[in-house]
């Protein structure tokens, strides 16, 4: 038969050959010189790891070659190639090889996009995918393949493990990462970070031009940049940073069975370092700059940004939003608009229609934007300004004039109100009272005030049922990430409360799951006694803490007499679950136990020294340090105690379990410093040691203390390994935990000016710093019988015998023989 001219042979290579060009590169790691990219197809790393295709982000309408993460189940661009020209159809555009380039064809078969680079000829070239994000066009022509093009040189908005951002001293580029335009728009946006060679500092700047970050200089000794103490990941990352005659550049890596790991520079103007835990989706481990008002003119032209509320950017009085779409998809950066134009630009006399001239809006405690010009005297300022039909705003700084001509960008509030100037926005008249008519608005006010309450009235109650009767959803998103939960929503999420995972003295976290599967944690506020402003107010400060080893706030509920708090759930549990002998969790080895211990440290010291008010945490202890996926440790509960007020200190002393950990200064009743935070930490570390509470009764009814113990062996020079839980079979570093042993002296002694600061401890426990052998903490007696059976009491008991004073005078003059600093060497 000849098949060549049979109708069913025919159609079955017709039909063959569409599977094929459908499907030749689905899946596959690589196009080649005959293959093309279109539709639905997509190549993928060999490992599974990446995978790109042509996809439309957010509710955009437009598609793009993008790169993604092939298992994480929330689609996360890391690469897009055609940014600024998108296609409308995918089917009809396709990604190709064509003069030994990989160009993108539009729906006119137009290229919109190339890798612009020469090769030998179109058949010895193709494109792979790895499993490290990079995109690698390839000659494979010769014996020796050659990389021609790489995406690693050519990076988006995303910075991968092992690629790097630096600058080529021998092409004089500069490889930067640009944010998105908006969440929908991958476009080139305002933001950018790249590397400054005079300062060899990495920078953010706005617009290409504004700096308003620096990491600082890198610091060849500690391995970090020295403005971005974040970085002391060194059991997660390996940093490395190289200067040399052809390049200088920046990269990281990522250490075996740690997270995925990336850097976004994001649409906030935030560079944020971000790793994917499978049971809390991507998780923020620290952003710079630590405020979103310290970002350079986010809120665009006449917006103002408000570290204190939510959200962060509002129009001045007399403006509004120029964009509402911008706004609800993160972009700020074309600020506020005029309601009403300006008399000063339609007539000379400056006055409107009613004989008012422009006025000017008051605005106290500001932080005066940049860009001004000093004219006149403080006296003839206002009329100066009024006087220029291009002055938009004036202030008065001492005995000198400060005008802004045209629009002004990145005005804020100042941190410190104290301290912040007042400025004066211009205005047209209308948009602000005018004094004479003042007596006819305070009499129509009268007049109306009835029947305007009547309506008032009727209109709350009618919102009140309208609001009951909406359908039931998760909230408002607001700035910074935190969301505002409805009640019932949560009430849902968590099957009424059902599954509880914890609690005590502020109340009780349980376990919830968001309709998307992310698995969060709840807590119910118990003691809360101040205004939704206030509450919320706190809320929105405590929500722009970010850091590694603080456990991340997702939002939060304020309704009625309802406070909740929504975090990460952090699969591991509480620290106390793993070192004291819970039988379901695993048990932790001193490596492990030394690394939380450091990251705890870390943790306290940010937010005692990096956060723009000290935060003092006030009830450290193992149920408060939680561990992710990775056994990462974060503070959880820091901030409550601004939360909870004025009874923050009787809620404290009656919760359970707390009163092991509390400063003698609580007892005292003087004021608080974080250095109460330093002797919880003390009392901590001793238990990260034993693996059991420092206080425990025995069968006997007699109540070891082991603090008293440690301490007496610590300052003796006894065997140091005796004091270890005995789960590890004494397996720790000798040096490590005589190091940890004599930090947690220090921290508990009873001057407070004695403790070190957490500053002082993460450097001591990061080895850049000596500790030196501590005194006797003065609370601590110690009792030792005959058997070595050790019982400790406080100074109130009434039975010690002699060889306990013995003991204790012994150890006391050897204290007194050593330095009393804790920070001795370097």
């Amino acid at each position: 038969m000849d098949m060549k001219n049979n109708p069913r042979f025919m159609l079955a290579v017709l039909f063959l050959s569409l599977f094929l060009k459908a499907h030749i590169c689905h899946g596959a790691d690589t196009i080649s010189a005959n293959q093309s990219l279109s539709g639905d197809q997509t190549i993928v790393s060999a490992g599974g790891i990446f995978e790109m295709g042509f996809h439309k982000p957010g509710n955009s309408s437009n598609y793009y070659i993008c790169m993604w993460y092939k298992n994480i189940p929330v689609r996360t661009l890391v690469w897009v190639a055609n940014r600024e020209e998108p296609v409308s159809d995918r089917f009809s555009s396709e990604l190709r090889i064509s003069d030994g380039n990989l160009v993108l064809l539009n729906e006119s078969k137009t290229p919109i996009w190339s890798t612009n680079v020469s090769s030998t000829t179109s058949s010895s070239v193709e494109a792979v995918l790895g499993d490290d994000g990079n995109l690698v066009l390839k000659d494979i022509g010769s014996n020796s393949p050659r990389t021609v093009w790489q995406s690693f040189d050519h990076p988006a908005h995303t910075w991968l493990p092992g690629s790097k951002i630096g600058y080529n001293n021998i092409t004089k580029k500069n490889q930067r990462l640009i944010s998105w335009k908006n969440n929908d728009d991958p476009a080139p946006g305002l933001f950018s970070l790249e590397l400054e060679i005079s300062t060899s500092s990495y920078i953010i700047l706005w617009n290409r031009s504004q700096k308003y970050w620096s990491s600082g200089p890198w610091n060849e000794d500690t391995k970090i940049f020295d403005w971005v103490p974040e970085m002391n990941l060194n059991y997660i990352y390996d940093f490395e940073f190289v200067a040399n005659e052809n390049e200088s550049y920046f990269k990281y890596s990522v250490k075996n069975n740690s997270p995925t790991s990336r850097f976004v520079m994001d649409v906030s103007g935030q560079i944020k370092q971000q790793n994917w835990m499978p049971a809390n989706g991507w998780n923020l481990f620290w952003s710079q700059p630590r405020q979103q008002c310290e970002v350079y003119a986010f809120c665009g032209p006449y917006g103002t940004c408000n570290q204190k509320s939510l959200p962060f950017c509002n129009c001045l009085t007399g403006f509004e939003k120029e964009s509402q779409n911008d706004w609800d998809l993160g972009d700020f950066s074309g600020g506020c608009k005029r309601k009403t134009k300006l008399q000063c630009g339609n007539n000379v006399s400056s006055v409107d229609h009613k004989g008012d001239k422009d006025k000017f809006l008051q605005m106290p405690g500001m932080s005066l934007p940049k860009q001004s010009v000093t004219v006149g005297s403080a006296a003839e300022c206002e009329s100066t300004c009024l006087n220029n039909c291009s002055c938009t705003a004036y202030a008065l700084d001492n005995n000198d004039c400060l005008i802004w001509i045209g629009g002004f960008l990145d005005l804020k509030l100042s941190d410190d109100q104290s301290t912040g100037k007042t400025l004066y926005v211009r205005l047209a008249a209308s948009e602000l009272p005018s004094p004479k008519k003042n007596n006819g608005i305070v009499i129509g006010v009268v007049v109306g005030g009835a029947a305007g309450l009547a309506v008032l009235l009727g209109l709350i109650v009618f919102l009140i049922l309208r609001q009951r009767k909406k359908a039931l959803g998760p909230g408002k998103i607001v700035e910074g990430s935190l969301m505002a939960f409805d009640y019932r929503y949560l009430q849902n999420a968590t099957k009424n409360f059902s599954e509880r995972l914890g609690g005590g003295g502020f109340g009780s976290v349980f376990k919830g799951t968001l309709p998307d599967s992310t698995v969060i944690a709840v807590k119910q506020l118990e003691s809360v006694s101040q205004g939704e402003k206030q509450f919320r107010t706190e809320v929105s400060t405590i929500g722009t803490i970010q850091h590694v080893n603080l456990v991340r706030l997702r939002g939060f509920c304020s309704e009625g007499t309802k406070r909740l708090l929504v975090y990460d759930y952090m699969s591991n549990g509480s620290l106390d679950s793993h070192i004291f002998r819970d039988k379901t969790s695993n048990i932790l080895d001193w490596k492990s136990r030394y690394q939380i211990a450091l990251g705890t440290a870390r943790g306290l010291f940010y937010l005692h020294e990096k956060c723009r008010d000290c935060i003092i945490h006030c009830d450290i202890k193992p149920e408060n340090i939680l561990l992710d996926a990775e056994f990462c440790p974060k503070v959880a509960d820091f901030g409550l105690a601004k939360l909870v007020g004025r009874d923050f200190s009787r809620v404290l002393t009656t919760m359970r379990g707390t009163r092991g950990y509390l400063a003698p200064e609580w007892i005292s009743g003087v004021a608080i410093t974080a250095k109460a935070d330093v002797y919880s930490y003390g009392m901590m570390l001793f238990e990260f040691v034993s693996g059991r509470r420092n206080s425990e009764q025995s069968e006997d009814g007699k109540v070891t203390f082991f603090p008293g113990w440690a301490a007496n062996i610590i300052i003796e020079g006894g065997d140091v390994l005796s004091l270890l839980d005995p789960s590890l079979e004494r397996n720790a570093d000798v040096q490590e935990l005589t190091k940890v042993c004599r930090i947690a002296c220090w921290c508990v002694q009873e001057d407070e000016t004695r403790r070190p600061s957490m500053a002082q401890v993460v450097q001591i426990l990061e080895g850049v710093m000596d500790v030196n052998l501590p005194p006797v903490p003065r609370a601590l007696q110690v009792f030792v019988d005959n058997q070595e059976n050790v019982i400790f009491y406080t100074d109130s008991s009434s039975t010690k015998s002699s060889q306990t004073r013995s003991n204790t005078s012994t150890a006391s003059s050897q204290a007194k023989s050593t330095t009393s600093s804790v920070n001795s060497t370097s």
